[in-house]
């Protein structure tokens, strides 16, 4: 429909025509289509473009149903992309839905730490002396901002962990997934808090950049548990971050993961339960994704309650307006 000739031919019509021409215009599908809908990409847990964890974000999209944010996210073929909401809850900044191409999920770090970037940056929603709220399937979540000159950082809390029972079949599965790689000092653990992620230490960073894992293995194990998949980490001495990690999601159809927020909230919760007096147990830099040619770096925090916090840098790369199909 032409929204312009309705309205300028309005004086010449008679009123019963203006009344239904109106109606038509402001059914609920014309109105989908007339509101604004934003669209922005970022790159998480770095400070250039090009490098971190790839997330797209969506705001305006309050008339969307499931399918269509499902399907966006597919077409996406993002890792994970999420939706900027209206708080239902009224301690909370904004509520997100996460979507990865294939599901809606309950919490993931770095759609948290780069929504709430879009967020401050679009102004949906403010900082209150430095703090957000957010609300997502994994319930409210704080998230804080800090500043130093022009750079920005931002930290989320992450869902509180604990590590699983592991069952034999599942340990037989892993130790396959793990065949031919040197292992570290700590054994390897399952461990829950807002995912579910297998979690090994390899001997040393080398070992952990030069291995090529075989990832059918890893998703047996991964559907097998019910879980995203492995993630392995590896300590760095001399350099100017701490630990190295890779991370291998098998269980949602991704190989390897550039830069992931959730996995090292549990890697972080793990090390403080069995290190509690090690030089990790209170916090750590992280570096992630270089294999993939995407170098991240993340900052583990974990304060004097045990609470874990991810977080790091985010930089905007695309910002604009989006045309998404409606519904029949």
């Amino acid at each position: 429909m032409n929204h312009g000739h309705v309205f300028g031919a309005a004086r010449d019509m008679p009123f019963r025509h203006i009344r239904s021409a109106l109606r038509t215009l402001l059914a609920p599908r014309y109105l989908g289509r007339m509101q604004s809908t934003q669209y922005f990409q970022v790159d998480v847990f770095t400070a250039r473009a090009g490098g971190g964890n790839p997330l797209g974000v969506v705001i305006g999209a309050q008339h969307w149903s499931d399918a269509q944010m499902q399907a966006f996210a597919a077409w996406t073929e993002l890792v994970e992309t999420t939706y900027l909401l209206p708080p239902v809850d009224a301690g909370a900044s904004y509520r997100l839905r996460i979507f990865t191409p294939k599901r809606e999920i309950a919490f993931a770090g770095h759609p948290s730490i780069g929504s709430a970037h879009v967020a401050l940056a679009s102004g949906f929603a403010e900082a209150h002396e430095g703090k957000l709220v957010q609300q997502c399937l994994a319930g409210l979540l704080p998230v804080h901002l800090e500043r130093s000159g022009p750079s920005q950082h931002l930290f989320v809390r992450v869902p509180g962990a604990h590590v699983l029972a592991v069952e034999a079949s599942h340990l037989v599965l892993l130790q396959a997934a793990l065949s031919g790689v040197a292992l570290g000092q700590l054994q390897p653990a399952f461990v829950e808090g807002g995912r579910r992620w297998w979690l090994a230490e390899l001997r040393d960073e080398a070992e952990l950049r030069a291995w090529q894992p075989a990832h059918d293995r890893i998703k047996a194990l991964a559907d097998a548990s019910d879980s995203l998949g492995l993630c392995v980490f590896a300590r760095s001495a001399g350099r100017d971050y701490d630990l190295v990690v890779r991370a291998f999601p098998a269980g949602v159809g991704i190989v390897e993961d550039p830069a992931s927020g959730a996995a090292n909230g549990l890697i972080a919760a793990y090390l403080h339960r069995v290190e509690p007096d090690g030089p990790l147990a209170r916090g750590y830099s992280v570096s992630q994704g270089r294999e993939l040619g995407r170098d991240a770096r993340l900052i583990a925090r974990i304060d004097a309650n045990g609470e874990v916090w991810i977080g790091g840098s985010t930089v905007t790369v695309i910002a604009g307006q989006l045309d998404w199909p409606a519904e029949d």
